[in-house]
């Protein structure tokens, strides 16, 4: 979609939202994860989404698709990546280049058990943006941190909400 069609379509929706904000309110498509061998899991949804997981083998996977701690910083890195790209089309500036990498630590005692005081939770996550437009560098500056405050995934990171827990235990 090019720019002005994606303007175009943002405006709308924005028109939208703004004329009847209860709009805005949606529920989120689930995701399952259904372990299927070994700790391979395969995570589908509603539309015939699908994905897989899997664990090194150093921790007892195959390896045979991403794990999950990776997804997560896939999920951070495409999110922001696409929230830049709507905020730069809203304000109509073409972009040439676009990259976002997001890394992270980790302390793996957590995941295993081996130490109650340490968090199996990824630790010290960084982003790197790479833009290049037709807008001044302090432009595109704005439009990075304007995405950043405003990335679904991003702002859950920063800000995670209420986490409920349901176990439906089988006999």
């Amino acid at each position: 979609m090019s720019v002005p069609d994606l303007r175009e379509a943002l405006e709308r929706l924005s028109a939208k939202i703004s004329a009847e904000p209860a709009k805005a309110r949606a529920r989120n498509a689930p995701a399952t994860a259904r372990l299927t061998e070994g700790l391979q899991c395969e995570v589908t949804g509603p539309h015939n989404e699908r994905i897989v997981t899997d664990m090194p083998p150093a921790m007892g996977g195959t390896a045979s698709g991403p794990n999950p701690g990776w997804l997560l910083r896939g999920a951070l890195a495409s999110c922001t990546a696409t929230v830049i790209a709507m905020r730069a089309a809203k304000l109509g500036v073409v972009l040439n280049a676009l990259e976002v990498t997001v890394e992270s630590e980790s302390d793996n005692r957590g995941i295993l058990g081996l130490d109650e005081s340490v968090s199996a939770g990824l630790g010290a996550v960084r982003m790197k943006v790479r833009i290049a437009g037709d807008a001044q560098p302090q432009a595109l500056r704005d439009i990075v941190a304007w995405a950043d405050a405003h990335s679904p995934v991003g702002c859950t990171l920063r800000s995670p909400p209420a986490c409920s827990l349901d176990i439906d235990c089988e006999a």
